[in-house]
């Protein structure tokens, strides 16, 4: 039998970096999962033993790892795989799975992909805290939401740091600065009348060139990005807050509500009104909320 830790984050109201499930587990001989496909990123970093990766790479081709202790990889959403621990050293491995509107950016930045799901960390000091955050929060699931997406941003730090490879330093660095430039202008202003021409203009770029390297880096245009996330914004305050339809249109860069409700369908498939009525939080008990 296996040892096995495992828990379910039970918050889903992380919009940016989000939560799903962690654990660890001390892999019985020959223990295998899959073939499976995951909604999300999960990434295993092995303590000990080894075990075998089979992942589709980008073009559908089924490829074949061996990895070590020291050594991780990571799952992409959609991307079916197996791992199979090996049959006299089976490995002993922790996991996350996360993801977000920077999950994908995170994930490009340490520069693993389909075709280089295998991570080897650069420091080896920096690989042994991002281990330790890891096993943090297989082992305290008691704790509160934000205090384990806490320490989710803590593993996700150490993970980029001690992943970034020569080429993501030499080649990726100018790119990488841009785009974090164009989030945190969206982050910050997404609730105003911003177009893609203002964005690329904070980072001081043309918008074809600037709509270039978003897309490559984030995996939608920069116009895209802004709808969707200005539309998770707006879900945000239909869950949690007793707001008009209109009040929010306008909190999320909509002040036309015709506006707002159609680009809400589009990203959402219904009303602005009818997501409300199927997934409103409603208060517990008699307290001032």
């Amino acid at each position: 039998m296996s040892d096995l830790l495992f828990s379910v984050f039970p918050n889903e109201n992380f919009v940016d970096l989000g939560l799903y499930q962690y654990g660890w587990e001390q892999c019985a001989p020959a223990h295998s999962f899959g073939p499976a496909a995951r909604n999300h990123y999960i990434f295993h970093y092995v303590i000990s033993g080894t075990g075998t990766l089979h992942a589709d790479d980008e073009n559908g081709n089924t490829l074949t790892w061996q990895v070590k202790s020291g050594q991780g990889f990571m799952l992409f959403p959609g991307q079916v795989t197996t791992y199979i621990a090996d049959s006299t050293l089976p490995w002993e491995y922790t996991w996350v799975e996360f993801d977000g509107l920077r999950a994908r950016a995170i994930v490009t930045t340490a520069g693993l992909s389909r075709n280089h799901p295998v991570y080897h960390a650069s420091s080896k000091e920096l690989r042994n805290q991002m281990m330790e955050e890891m096993l943090y929060l297989s082992r305290h699931p008691e704790e509160s939401p934000f205090h384990l997406i806490g320490h989710l941003y803590l593993f996700l730090d150490y993970f980029m740091r001690s992943a970034a490879t020569v080429h993501v330093k030499q080649n990726g660095s100018i790119r990488d600065f841009y785009v974090k430039e164009a989030l945190s202008y969206i982050e910050q202003n997404f609730q105003n009348d911003i177009s893609v021409e203002d964005i690329s203009a904070s980072c001081g770029l043309n918008r074809s060139y600037f709509g270039k390297i978003f897309h490559d880096t984030i995996g939608r245009s920069p116009q895209e990005f802004l709808i969707r996330y200005r539309m998770t914004k707006a879900a945000e305050l239909l869950k949690l807050t007793s707001l008009s339809i209109a009040d929010i249109g306008n909190a999320v860069g909509y002040p036309n509500q015709l506006h707002f409700s159609r680009a809400f369908k589009n990203v959402y498939g219904v009303s602005p009104k009818n997501w409300r009525n199927e997934n409103k939080l409603e208060p517990k008990g008699d307290g001032v909320v």
